[in-house]
C-alpha cells in the first residue's frame, strides 16, 4: 500500500492526462490481483465533480470522489444512506435546515498539494466544493441546485468570492455542516447524493489553476492509476478508503446473496479497474463476448441479433455461464415539436391539430418491435416506472389511430393536397415537416419509421442529419422544428421529468418551449409537495395538458439488456447511480478458466 501510495502521488504530481511512470500501474496486474474490466461508450472530460455533466465523466467522478449520502445499493425502491456523513441529516420541523455529522478519518488520496501531509476531510471542505457551484468561472451546469435556494447566497452574485461567508452554507465545527435554505426543497437531500456535490481540496484546486478536471483528487473508493485521455483509464483501490457494505435487501434471493457476501465488508473489492474508451457499437459487442469486459450494459439495438434469439439468450451464450438480465432505465423517449416554430408551433386550434394528428401517427408497437426488439414499453407520460409520482394505471388518450389523424387534419384546414398527395396548411401553401436526427444508422432508421408514420396521414417530412451536439445546441437557441431526444433521471422523482415542459425552462432543459399557464401553475404546486395523493392529482391533470396541446410525443422507456459473465459477482444495476464498481468482485481463477475454454 505504501508504495502504490507513493507512485499515486508522483503520477498527480506529473499530470493525470499522461500515463504513469513505468511500473506504477502496470498494464499486466500482478498474478491473482483482482481486476475488473469494463468500458464506457464516449470518451470522459475533465474530471472536476463542478464542472462534468456527460456519463462517462460521472461515471468516473462516482468512483473518485464522495457526496455526503448515496442510494442503497440494494433497496427498491430506491432510498439514500450516508456515506461520508454518520448518519442521515437531522432536519428541522420546517425542512429548511439540513445538519450534516461526517464521519472523522476519511482522508483524501495524496497529492504534492499536500505538501505530505495526510489530509483529512472536514466540514469546511464540503462549504468549499458546494460554494464552487457558483464560480462564475467554472458555469457549473448544476448551479440549479443550489442557485437561489441557500440563505444568504445572494452574496455569491454580487460578487463572488471564497471568502464570502453565507448563513445557508456553515461548517459549525471540524466535523458539522449545516445547510439552511430559503424554503423548503422535496429533492434536496437527492442533490446531496450526486457527484456534482462530492467534496473536493482546496489546496488540490489551488495548486493546479484551470486544470482541476486534469488533478482528480478525492475520497472515493479508487483513486487514478493510469490516465491516457480518450483511451483508457486504470483506477486503483484507494488505501485510505474506510467505506464499509451496509445495504437494505429485499425479498430478492440474489439481493440477499449479495448482501450476505459483502456486509460489513471494506469497499471496494477489487484491486484496480481498467477502462476503455469503446465508442463503436461492435467493437463493445465483440469486447465482452471475447472476455474482454466483465459485463455489458445495454445491448446495442443493432447488435441484439447477435446475442438474443426470441427474446431469450441464445442457448450457446448460455452454456458459457452468460447471463441476461432486463433492467427498467429512468429514461424517457420522447419527440418533441418547437412550440415557437411557425410550421408546427403556436395554441391556436389548427396547430394543436397538427400536433396532435403527429401523435397519433406514431406506431409505438413498430417502434418497440422492429427497432427496440422488444426493449423498451410504451411510454403514457414523461414519468418511467420506478420514479417517484410514476402511475402504473394511467394511459395516455393519445392512442395509435392514423385514421383519426387524418380525419383530424380534414377537420382543422388540413384537406388540401398537393399533386404528390401530401397536405397543404390551411392558407393552402405548401406544408413540409422538418426533423433534426443524428447522422448514425440508428438515426437513419428513425428517420424511416417517421417518414412511414407520417407519410399515412398525408405529412410531407424531410430530415436533417447532424452531431446530436450541434442538434442541441441549436435546440437550445430555437432553431430546431422537431427532434427525438431522451431524458435519464438525474434523480428519480417527479418533478425531474415534468421541469422539461416548465415555462421558465424554455432554452434550457424544455427544448419544445412549452409555456402554458395552467400547467406551469400546477408544477409550481406540484414541487412543493412530497409524493402523495395531492401530487399525484397535479401530475395527472399536467398529464392530460401535455396530452391536450402536444408539444411531446412520449415515445418510450428503454428496458435495458445487460449482459454479464459468471466470475463477475455481487453485480446489480442501480436506477440512479452510474456505477456499481465499489460493489463488484472478481473469481481470478474461474475467469482464467471459463476464458480459456471460450477460445
Amino acid at each position: 500500500m505504501t508504495l502504490r501510495t507513493a507512485l499515486s502521488a508522483l503520477l498527480l504530481a506529473a499530470g493525470a492526462t499522461c500515463t504513469l511512470a513505468a511500473g506504477a500501474a502496470p498494464a499486466t496486474p500482478a498474478k491473482g490481483e483482482k481486476v475488473l474490466r469494463l468500458f464506457l461508450s464516449t470518451s470522459e472530460t475533465g474530471l472536476d465533480p463542478a464542472a462534468a455533466s456527460d456519463i462517462a465523466t460521472l461515471s468516473l467522478l462516482e468512483n473518485l470522489f464522495d457526496p455526503l449520502l448515496r442510494y442503497d445499493y440494494l433497496a427498491r425502491p430506491v432510498k439514500l444512506r450516508p456515506n461520508t456523513a454518520t448518519a442521515m441529516p437531522d432536519i428541522s420541523a420546517d425542512k429548511r435546515t439540513y445538519t450534516f455529522r461526517i464521519r472523522p478519518g476519511i482522508y483524501f488520496t495524496p497529492d504534492p498539494a499536500f505538501k505530505g501531509v495526510k489530509r483529512e476531510m472536514t466540514a469546511q471542505d464540503y462549504v468549499y466544493s458546494i460554494r464552487r457551484l457558483y464560480d462564475p468561472a467554472i458555469k457549473s451546469p448544476w448551479s440549479y441546485m443550489f442557485d437561489g435556494k441557500l440563505e444568504g447566497d445572494e452574496a455569491f452574485k454580487q460578487r463572488f468570492s471564497h471568502a464570502t461567508q453565507i448563513p445557508g452554507l456553515q461548517a459549525l465545527d471540524r466535523y458539522t455542516l449545516r445547510i439552511r435554505l430559503k424554503e423548503a426543497d422535496n429533492n434536496f437531500l437527492f442533490y446531496m447524493a450526486t457527484p456534482a456535490s462530492s467534496v473536493v481540496a482546496r489546496e488540490v484546486i489551488e495548486a493546479y489553476p484551470g486544470q482541476a478536471g486534469n488533478h482528480p483528487v478525492g475520497t472515493g473508493p479508487f483513486m487514478i492509476g493510469e490516465w491516457k485521455r480518450s483511451d483508457r483509464i486504470v483506477l486503483l483501490a484507494n488505501p485510505y478508503s474506510t467505506a464499509v457494505f451496509n445495504a437494505t435487501p429485499g425479498d430478492d434471493p440474489q439481493d440477499k446473496a449479495i448482501a450476505a457476501s459483502l456486509q460489513g465488508k471494506r469497499l471496494p473489492r477489487v484491486d484496480r479497474v481498467e477502462v476503455k474508451i469503446a465508442e463503436e457499437f461492435q467493437g463493445r459487442m465483440l469486447g465482452f463476448l471475447n472476455s474482454e469486459y466483465d459485463y455489458l450494459e445495454q445491448v446495442p439495438e443493432s447488435m441484439t441479433d447477435m446475442v438474443i434469439r426470441e427474446g431469450a439468450l441464445k442457448p450457446e451464450l448460455g452454456a458459457r455461464g452468460i447471463t441476461l438480465s432486463r433492467f427498467p432505465v429512468l429514461q424517457t423517449y420522447y419527440m418533441w415539436m418547437n412550440m415557437n416554430d411557425p410550421v408546427v408551433g403556436g395554441y391556436t386550434p389548427d396547430r394543436i391539430a397538427l400536433r396532435r394528428a403527429i401523435s397519433l401517427s406514431y406506431n409505438s408497437r413498430e417502434d418497440i418491435a422492429l427497432l427496440k426488439k422488444g426493449f423498451a414499453i410504451k411510454a403514457e407520460s414523461p414519468l418511467p416506472p420506478n420514479v417517484l409520482g410514476y402511475d402504473p394505471a394511467y394511459r395516455s388518450p393519445v392512442p395509435y389511430d392514423p385514421a383519426l389523424a387524418n380525419a383530424l387534419l380534414d377537420r382543422h384546414g388540413y384537406g388540401k393536397r398537393d399533386a404528390d398527395g401530401f397536405r397543404r396548411a390551411p392558407d393552402g401553401k405548401p406544408l413540409t415537416l422538418t426533423m433534426h436526427s443524428e447522422a448514425t444508422v440508428g438515426g437513419r432508421l428513425r428517420d424511416e419509421l417517421w417518414r412511414k408514420c407520417l407519410n399515412a396521414i398525408g405529412l410531407r417530412v424531410v430530415f436533417k442529419s447532424d452531431k446530436k451536439t450541434e442538434i442541441i445546441k441549436a435546440s437550445r437557441l430555437g432553431k430546431v422544428t422537431m427532434f427525438e431526444s431522451n431524458w435519464i433521471a438525474d434523480f428519480p422523482d417527479g418533478d425531474n421529468f415534468y421541469q422539461l415542459l416548465y415555462g421558465p425552462n424554455a432554452g434550457r432543459a424544455n427544448y419544445a418551449r412549452f409555456n402554458l399557464p395552467a400547467y406551469n401553475e400546477r408544477y409550481e404546486q406540484a414541487r412543493l409537495l412530497s409524493d402523495g395523493p395531492a401530487r399525484q392529482r397535479l401530475y395527472g391533470e399536467m398529464n392530460q395538458l401535455i396530452h391536450a396541446y402536444n408539444p411531446w410525443v412520449p415515445l418510450t422507456h428503454a428496458v435495458s439488456a445487460d449482459l454479464r459473465h459468471p466470475w463477475l459477482k455481487n453485480y446489480k444495476r442501480h436506477p440512479v447511480e452510474f456505477t456499481s464498481w465499489r460493489y463488484l468482485d472478481v473469481d481470478v481463477a474461474e475467469r482464467a478458466r471459463l476464458s480459456r475454454q471460450a477460445r
